[in-house]
């Protein structure tokens, strides 16, 4: 899978721009804050619908501005595909693929699937298990689209079931046999999300220590279990035993929106125990087991999204990322960078299409092909 071109209409720094691609490494350069970033969030925009970063949606339109607009051209196998995201002010985001507009856009989620290495990838670990919890989530949901369609269904009957209790405290009543509606509604949800989650985790943590060991090249034991009320126990129950804990705290107290995925090194949380470069190591290595998994599930490589890797990694992790590279493990990869000279010289010999962006306050050009 390539993506041959992005055209950017007020998205973020950019008032207007337009890029064709290498079909291998395509190098952003320029100094903070000058929107190489954005030119990633972009790329992702058009695979996941949204932007990688925190944020609210109109935070993507430029300033000055009312509306925004991304748009590309993705080449899979001999079929083009051209995918649009526009959001105009006070109205909603429309995703179209070949100007076909999408009634629900999870239906868009995962046909162009995307990895994103980047600094804020260490969240993962220093964060609160609703960080952890979006990962997996996103990650899932590009491999399964039942999934998604579960996840969508579980978080709108959960708000309901949260709004019903703010209502009860709020209002002085109780309306059991409605609360138990919701109950029923939620349960098989919670059940399907919960075993996916544990069964995809089979799969995944194999490949993620391979990574692990491949990247650090040391030897201590890192794994990440799924931490759950569920699967295995009945979600009905759970709720029931739970009720008066929810009716004084006003929120639903149990269920898969309370799971966590735990990371371990040496059997200890890698938050607490785990070095600044053990951590590094661990991210990458679930970014380069999750890029593994979306290639083997689609039968495409994922695009790469590589961000500043090399103003944050040491030289050694720099090196097996770069002689991945080199063998072709990846297919077509956007990194930045703040210094040219350090691209070229990490790059050289590494591949015969390379193709080099200048990106100076919100202007890009190309400056040069390798």
């Amino acid at each position: 899978m390539l993506l041959e071109n992005l055209s950017l209409l007020f998205f973020k720094n950019y008032e207007e721009a337009s890029l064709a691609f290498s079909e291998h490494i395509n190098c952003f350069i320029g100094n903070n804050g000058s929107g190489k970033t954005n030119l990633l969030d972009a790329i992702y925009y058009l695979s996941m619908t949204k932007s990688a970063f925190p944020g609210t949606e109109a935070q993507s339109i430029k300033q000055g501005e009312d509306f925004f607009m991304v748009k590309g051209r993705f080449l899979v196998g001999s079929e083009k595909h051209t995918v649009q995201v526009s959001l105009k002010q006070g109205q909603k985001k429309m995703v179209t693929h070949n100007k076909a507009l999408y009634e629900k856009m999870s239906e868009h989620i995962g046909r162009f699937p995307v990895v994103l290495i980047s600094p804020y990838d260490t969240d993962l670990i220093r964060e609160g298990s609703e960080e952890r919890r979006k990962y997996f989530d996103s990650l899932i949901s590009q491999l399964n689209h039942v999934y998604l369609e579960q996840l969508i269904q579980y978080s709108y009957v959960l708000k309901q079931r949260n709004s019903l209790l703010k209502q009860f405290a709020e209002r002085h009543y109780y309306d059991r046999d409605y609360l138990h509606i919701l109950n029923e509604q939620l349960v098989p949800f919670g059940e399907d999300l919960a075993r996916e989650r544990e069964k995809f985790l089979q799969e995944f943590v194999p490949i993620f220590q391979k990574h692990y060991h491949h990247i650090s090249g040391s030897s201590e034991a890192v794994t990440l279990t799924y931490k759950s009320q569920l699967p295995g126990a009945d979600f009905a129950q759970l709720l029931h035993q739970a009720e008066r804990r929810d009716l004084a705290l006003q929120r639903t107290t149990v269920g898969p929106h309370k799971d966590d995925f735990v990371f371990l090194m040496d059997g200890n949380p890698v938050k607490n125990f785990g070095s600044q470069g053990q951590q590094k190591s661990y991210v990458i290595a679930l970014k380069l087991a999750h890029f593994e998994v979306m290639a083997a599930r689609h039968h495409h490589k994922p695009l790469l999204l590589l961000d500043d890797i090399f103003d944050r990694l040491d030289e050694k992790r720099i090196t097996q990322l770069m002689q991945m590279v080199a063998a072709h493990t990846f297919g077509q990869i956007f990194l930045t960078d703040t210094h040219l000279e350090r691209t070229d010289k990490i790059l050289e010999g590494l591949s015969e299409s390379i193709r080099r962006f200048e990106v100076k306050e919100g202007q890009v050009k190309v400056i040069g092909e390798l």
